[in-house]
């Protein structure tokens, strides 16, 4: 058998395998994500298994030493500073492009009358388009992962039934100023035109001031305003279908009842967490109250970031961020407060006090 097409195949192998071991670990130390480091590593795995009959044939012709392409050949030195990765999603891109590129050679090769009886080319194929999703899903985790970063803080909802008539972008501002991390507009009555001119304009203060801005319940809306994310309910759209419709650097909220609620929220994709209503509250109708023991358990099993909500005001916001809230969700703490400003500022303070005795406990 020509040697030619051997070395071709050691070659890519080798890139695909090196490629994917870079995604890995990506997804296992910087991501953290269990689930994503498993496909891949199984990816990577079943390429091993599937040239396993060839690696004694590989190494055979393998001559590194007088590869045109070595990577210390003056050409090769320039092409690679002009390359050079600016971050972590080029650094997945180009890694990804990498093995798909190899796989694609290899599929390829496989198919000539020498090589077809050793290497099946649909094997190549497959786990090529197993790649695409993978990379999908990469670009989709790193993308949302620094918006999950601003997530910590005050979370202020901004129901413009209870503003009852007071400028949205006015008291948004307001909220603002005074700490919080991130604005949820919800509207359960106004037509979609009217609450689209107000979400455009909610949209662009946030944007200007890198304060997230999230829409509650409506996926269309969401999408049409380019807003930061979506929060959901329990009775909405499935968290799965959420995902599907979404561009890809979208974050979701859930909110959540019980630890099995969470737990399975967690497993769907979910950014973050809502647990509540933590205390008795009165701008939402039948309310299950869950109480702080119910954060602190969610807390326990999961690791997705939390948000409490329901009843949170001055004299309790130290005790859930004690229980293990990452963010603290507000209405009428702050929006039935006068000086909206101050009252933000209050409740920013006193989470300050309280995650500073954590932290030195």
């Amino acid at each position: 058998m020509p040697h030619q097409p051997l070395r071709m195949i050691d070659a890519n192998l080798n890139r695909s395998s090196e490629g994917l071991r870079v995604l890995e670990d990506v997804a296992r130390f910087l991501l953290n994500d269990a689930e994503l480091s498993q496909r891949l590593r199984t990816l990577r795995h079943d390429l091993t298994r599937e040239t396993k009959s060839l690696s004694i044939g590989l190494l055979s012709h393998r001559d590194s030493e007088h590869d045109v392409g070595h990577p210390y050949s003056k050409d090769k030195e320039l092409t690679m500073k002009a390359t050079s990765l600016q971050g972590l999603l080029d650094l997945v891109t180009a890694n990804a492009k990498r093995v798909e590129e190899s796989l694609r050679v290899v599929e390829e090769l496989a198919k000539l009358p020498e090589i077809s009886a050793m290497l099946n080319s649909a094997s190549f194929e497959q786990t090529r388009f197993a790649l695409y999703t993978l990379e999908r899903d990469l670009i989709s985790r790193i993308s949302r992962r620094d918006k999950i970063e601003k997530l910590p803080g005050l979370y202020v909802i901004l129901d413009r039934q209870f503003l009852a008539g007071r400028d949205e972008l006015d008291i948004a501002g307001q909220i603002i100023e005074g700490g919080a991390k991130v604005i949820q507009l919800r509207d359960k009555q106004s037509k979609k035109g009217e609450l689209l001119l107000a979400a455009q304009k909610l949209k662009e203060l946030c944007s200007q001031a890198g304060v997230l801005f999230i829409i509650n319940d409506y996926l269309d809306l969401a999408v049409a305003v380019d807003a930061d994310g979506l929060h959901i309910g329990q009775e909405d759209l499935p968290l799965p279908v959420v995902r599907r419709q979404l561009p890809v650097d979208k974050i979701v909220g859930c909110s959540v009842t019980t630890v099995s609620q969470a737990t399975k929220a967690q497993n769907e994709g979910a950014d973050y967490i809502a647990v509540g209503s933590i205390f008795p509250t009165t701008t939402k109708k039948e309310v299950t109250v869950v109480g702080v023991d119910m954060l602190k358990e969610v807390k326990r099993i999961v690791y997705t970031p939390l948000v409490a909500i329901g009843g949170i005001n001055q004299s309790n916001v130290g005790e859930v961020v004690a229980a293990g809230a990452d963010a603290v969700a507000a209405i009428s703490a702050v929006l039935g407060e006068k000086d909206v400003r101050g009252a933000v500022q209050k409740l920013v303070a006193k989470m300050d006090l309280a995650k500073g005795k954590c932290q030195n406990q």
